[in-house]
């Protein structure tokens, strides 16, 4: 009897670890953005499989004194992302379907993924 509830709580916390790692990310896929570099001008970065159901601040442009916002967004992952003008997901939003892109007039500094 003792092994058959052995048994059951080593699959259960088998299952556990299995679900709570495949879950870790937004989706395959890569969110980019462009921003305005420390030179002037702008350049390009990308979130790769970025995480989900947590605030991402975009990293290029986290300090809202020293930088302006990123623009046009490119979601190229299988998940809905919220895109934020704020640092810490603050501020107004906006909300980009999987494969979506959006002009320069979108700003933004911060993100959730699905």
């Amino acid at each position: 009897m003792r092994l058959r509830h052995a048994a059951a709580a080593a699959f259960g916390a088998l299952a556990l670890t299995v679900t709570l790692s495949t879950s870790a990310y937004a989706a395959d896929g890569e969110f980019g953005y462009t921003y305005i570099g420390l030179d002037g001008k702008p350049a390009t970065a990308k979130l790769i499989d970025p995480p989900s159901r947590e605030c991402v601040t975009i990293p290029e442009v986290a300090d809202p004194d020293a930088s302006e916002p990123a623009f046009s967004p490119d979601n190229r992952t299988t998940s809905t992302v919220v895109v934020f003008t704020g640092e810490d997901c603050d501020g107004a939003y906006y909300t980009l379907k999987p494969g979506g892109k959006a002009s320069e007039r979108l700003k933004l500094r911060s993100a959730v993924f699905s």
